[in-house]
């Protein structure tokens, strides 16, 4: 019985021990196999990034985006491991990708340097157009100078008749004094003038200078009393209550501000003119003073061709109003009558005005060369013969 007893006890050891044995026998892996392995494993993915870093690196193997052709990796594994390696070799890759892409920015560039040589050869051809303009400059001034037969005219037919008689054109402008800059626009006309400077003014004896310099001629523009005696004349005036010696010491003052000059006209004056006691001692003053005087014929009832005649002085008149009315046309329409008078008598006297600054000269240089194709001459008062 303890026999048994004691091989019951027994029994269960045993089974305890096949358990253990059963445990003990399943292999168990070293240490260092594990390091071998990890190691192999490690030398593995180093080996495949160097490759695919080798492929990408390839002409063949990248194309221009830095990704991998079909010339790349074959195998699913070298994929996944090209995959896996991707963001490493992104970086340099982009970067490359990024200098070809700006390569091509640089091939761009000398086609925008010859845009911009093209634009500077066109720049540098500007100057030829800039030499052609002083060519027409000449040739409108050989047009200007030359005679009638050879010269072209300028601007649209006016349609003056032919020159007869050596028909003279005589301008004279008053108001003179008043704007030195309204002055100069006649001063600097292509023919010879004639400028009557009010006196006692501010800008009398500065514009009156200025008339000489330019060799054009100068007259006084002698105030006088108007029939409307509302209106001023303005100062050095001759006036209805001025005796004789009041009269020749006003123009002796006037024409010592502004002379010398070669003669004088009435400014206003329409009373004056018409009185034949006054206009005899201003006619006697003028051919004392071996001067001219000009009637501006301000009035139609003027007495000064009557006193001339009794007395046997000589005296100019005015023939036009070229600005009584401030239009080109007007201007046109006046200037062609004055055109009928000098082919009838030989010459005839225009009058403009300074103020007239605005349009009068414009017009005048329009139809300067037309005037000369047809022959006519232009000259100042003094050269033209004086009446009787």
């Amino acid at each position: 019985m303890c026999r048994m007893a004691q091989k019951r006890k027994v029994t269960p050891k045993k089974s305890k021990l096949r358990k253990s044995s059963r445990k003990s026998s399943k292999k168990q892996i070293p240490l260092y196999k594990l390091l071998v392995y990890c190691a192999l494993a490690i030398s593995f993915l180093i080996l495949l990034y160097l490759l695919s870093d080798i492929i990408a690196k390839s002409p063949a193997g990248v194309n221009n985006g830095g990704q991998v052709t079909s010339e790349g990796p074959s195998t699913a594994g070298e994929k996944a491991s090209a995959r896996e390696n991707k963001p490493a070799v992104a970086a340099p890759e982009n970067k490359k990708a990024a200098a070809e892409k700006k390569s091509p920015a640089a091939e761009k560039k000398p086609a925008a340097t010859e845009k911009k040589t093209s634009a500077s050869e066109k720049v540098t051809q500007a100057p030829e157009k800039t030499i052609k303009a002083p060519e027409n400059n000449s040739s409108a001034q050989e047009k200007k100078s030359s005679s009638a037969g050879q010269t072209q005219p300028l601007i649209p037919d006016f349609n003056f008749p032919q020159a007869q008689n050596t028909a003279k054109l005589v301008f004279v402008f008053d108001d003179g004094g008043q704007n030195l800059d309204h002055l100069e626009k006649f001063l600097v006309l292509p023919f010879p003038v004639t400028v009557a400077v009010l006196p006692q003014i501010a800008k009398s004896v500065e514009s009156a200078k200025r008339v000489r310099q330019s060799g054009n001629e100068l007259m006084l523009h002698q105030p006088m009393q108007s029939v409307d005696l509302k209106i001023n004349p303005g100062p050095g005036a001759i006036l209805p209550s001025m005796s004789e010696e009041e009269i020749i010491s006003q123009l002796f003052t006037n024409i010592s501000q502004i002379g010398p000059v070669a003669g004088f006209n009435n400014h206003e004056g329409s009373a004056i003119t018409a009185d034949a006691e006054k206009m005899a001692v201003v006619l006697r003053f003028a051919s004392e003073e071996g001067i001219y005087f000009l009637d501006s014929r301000t009035n139609v009832e003027t007495k000064v061709p009557y006193v001339a005649s009794q007395m046997g002085y000589g005296y100019y008149e005015r023939n036009i109003f070229l600005d009584n009315i401030k239009t080109e046309q007007n201007a046109l329409n006046e200037l062609k009558k004055g055109l009928t008078i000098a082919n009838s008598k030989g010459y005839v006297i225009m009058i403009g005005h300074i103020w007239s600054a605005d349009f009068l000269p414009d017009f005048l240089q329009k139809v300067y060369p037309e005037l000369v194709k047809k022959g006519y001459k232009f000259t100042t008062v003094s050269q033209c013969a004086i009446k009787y």
